[in-house]
């Protein structure tokens, strides 16, 4: 399992948090590629980029923009195999919490 960063603990020692729909509007969408940035990737997977990881997992996918070909089961494999985690919902939630976290400058 990997280490979690405890976003909740950071956010209440900061001084002072902007408005969240200063960083992001309701409804908005929030790119992958953004999420899933270089520095997550490397800290925490076997690659370089998202891009790159999406590309190595079994399936036709070629980058981010095709995930959705990547079969559940499989890609459950994979995220256990080639990262620090143990499945895709315990990687999204850290990336939720890597986001936020640079979006609030809490690191």
């Amino acid at each position: 399992m990997a280490q979690q960063f405890d976003l909740e603990e950071a956010a209440e020692q900061a001084e002072d948090l902007p408005d969240p729909r200063e960083i992001v509007a309701k409804d908005e969408e929030i790119p992958i590629r953004e999420l899933f940035d270089e520095e997550f990737v490397r800290e925490n997977t076997d690659f370089d980029n998202f891009d790159e990881m999406v590309a190595a997992s079994p399936s036709d996918a070629t980058s981010a923009d095709d995930l959705e070909l990547v079969p559940d089961g499989e890609w459950d494999e994979f995220v256990a195999e080639h990262t620090v985690f143990d499945d895709e919902e315990e990687m999204v939630f850290a990336v939720r919490d890597h986001w936020v976290a640079a979006a609030l400058d809490l690191n």
